[in-house]
C-alpha cells in the first residue's frame, strides 16, 4: 500500500498530516511526499516520509501509480495553492483511480457550502479516521 500526501508552499500541513498517520497506521504502509516545492517534499520527509519526490511531473508520474492521495481540496484545482499547483497536476490527481481523501481547504476562492469551519488539528483527526476507514474496509 503506497499513499501519497500532496502539499505546497511551506508544507506546513503536509508535516502535520504525515507525522500523524505515520504514527497510527501500519509499519507497512509507505507513504510518499509530493511536493509542489522542494521545501515541502523536504519537510514531509522529515515528518516520516519513505521518500519524496517534487514538481509537476513527479506529481504527474506518480498519482495513477499509489494506492490513496491525500492533501488539501485545493490539489484538485489547477493554480491552486496560490498557483503552484499547475492545471496538468490538477488533472492528474483528478484522473488517478486512487482514493482520495481531501482537506476542506480552499483558500483559492472556491467556497465549499456545508463544511463548518474547523481548525485545522480537527480537520487532520477526521482525515487520519477516514484514511484508518478506507484501509480497514479495503479500498
Amino acid at each position: 500500500m503506497k499513499i501519497a500526501v500532496i502539499d505546497g508552499q511551506g508544507g506546513g500541513m503536509g508535516k502535520h498530516i504525515m507525522d500523524r498517520l505515520r504514527r497510527e497506521l501500519p509499519e507497512e504502509i509507505e507513504f510518499l511526499a509530493l511536493g509542489t516545492n522542494a521545501l515541502a517534499t523536504s519537510v514531509m520527509l522529515r515528518s516520516g516520509a519513505n521518500e519524496g519526490a517534487t514538481g509537476e511531473n513527479a506529481v504527474i508520474f506518480n498519482a495513477p501509480r499509489v494506492d490513496m492521495i491525500i492533501g488539501p481540496i485545493s490539489i484538485m484545482f489547477p493554480h491552486g495553492m496560490s498557483g503552484e499547483l499547475t492545471p496538468a497536476m490538477a488533472e492528474a490527481i483528478a484522473a488517478s483511480p486512487a482514493p482520495k481523501v481531501l482537506l476542506p481547504l480552499a483558500r483559492s476562492g472556491v467556497n465549499i457550502v456545508g463544511l463548518k469551519a474547523e481548525p485545522l488539528p480537527h480537520l487532520i483527526d477526521e482525515l487520519v479516521q477516514k484514511v484508518k476507514d478506507l484501509l480497514l474496509g479495503g479500498i
